[in-house]
């Protein structure tokens, strides 16, 4: 077996496009739920609008690139307003039913034949993402060493000795937004909660009725971290669509909002680099195991009787699985969390 080969190309995924994507849009949802105890289970929906506003704006309407964005963002929003007015008022578990199915909808009406002329249906869209690649830098064909970093025919290869990393010039320059895009929202979440506002919305995690007595508009609070939460998922979404250089309405199905819990639980709720933390070791563990388990059978470590290849994505998930319900068991408050942080039974 080639640990070596498999080791790298967890750590590929580790630190990779795909997982930022999911460490962003965990951070929107630790907002909503690690720090103001709101049951979102709808971050797809804000994923995909973003994702779905970018490319429509630019395909469809032909508007510049950065109105794209602001599209994205703009119906991040529109989206927060509609679930959360009706619903923030009453118990939490409504919020969650109403996020759940807004997610479903909105995957739907994306995904409809009636629109699909623009849309393009259950084929998605493409073409969107070229003028973010014409801003890169990075030239395909450059070739230049730096230290420990050199580049040949567009292939980054990062040396460490025990590990080989290797990214297309491509997946390099969504790699330096989408760490730049990491940073600036953990550091703007971190100013955000320990601020007099953030420590309201803990308040309202901890005993909403407590911070009403004292005359806070529970209401506009919840609604402002629903909004702020969605408009990060958005930016999860546009990163999504972004990398893979088109966007489909199946990608981002329910299962979209549930890595993100466990993303956030893995790496810990209520804590600034929790996400973070969890996303990198949630792919770095599904890639051990899914490349670990493709290189054994490949060797006949592992006989084909017992294991086949076709095989191997199920038992990763239910092994994944498995360690989640032991962390709950052992350990619900994730890697950094801190236990009286994380409400699972929040009202």
């Amino acid at each position: 077996m080639d640990w070596h080969f498999v080791f790298s190309q967890a750590l590929t995924q580790a630190i990779g496009p795909t997982m930022l994507v999911y460490a962003l849009g965990a951070i929107g949802l630790n907002l909503q739920f690690g720090y103001t105890g709101l049951l979102n289970f709808g971050q797809a929906a804000f994923a995909a609008v973003g994702a779905y506003g970018l490319a429509l704006a630019v395909v469809a309407f032909g508007l510049p690139f950065w109105w794209g964005i602001l599209v994205g963002l703009g119906c991040a929003v529109v989206l927060a307003l509609l679930m959360g007015i009706p619903t923030l008022r009453l118990r939490a578990d409504y919020l969650a039913i109403v996020t759940i199915a807004a997610a479903e909808i909105v995957r739907r009406l994306f995904r409809a034949t009636v629109w699909s002329e623009h849309t393009g249906g259950s084929d998605g869209m493409r073409g969107f993402s070229d003028p973010f690649f014409a801003l890169n830098p990075l030239s395909e064909d450059a070739t230049w060493t730096f230290l420990f970093v050199s580049m040949d025919s567009g292939r980054l290869t990062v040396d460490f000795g025990l590990f080989d990393l290797q990214y297309s010039h491509r997946d390099l320059w969504v790699m330096t937004i989408g760490w730049a895009l990491v940073a600036f929202f953990c550091i703007v979440l971190a100013l955000l909660v320990h601020s007099p506002w953030g420590r309201v919305l803990k308040g309202i995690r901890e005993d909403e009725e407590a911070v009403r007595s004292l005359g806070k508009n529970v209401f506009a609070y919840k609604m402002q971290a629903l909004v702020i939460g969605g408009l990060i998922g958005a930016v999860a979404g546009f990163v999504f669509a972004l990398s893979r250089a088109n966007v489909q309405p199946d990608t981002f199905s329910t299962d979209f909002t549930f890595y993100f819990y466990v993303v956030l639980i893995l790496g810990g709720a209520a804590k600034i680099f929790g996400p973070v933390l969890g996303a990198a070791l949630f792919w770095f563990l599904y890639n051990i195991f899914s490349q670990g388990l493709s290189q054994a059978i490949n060797a006949g470590v592992i006989s084909t009787e017992y294991l086949n290849q076709t095989q191997v994505g199920p038992l990763v998930f239910f092994l994944l699985g498995l360690g989640m319900v032991l962390l709950l068991i052992f350990r619900p408050q994730g890697i950094l969390g801190n236990k009286r942080e994380l409400m699972l039974d929040v009202r």
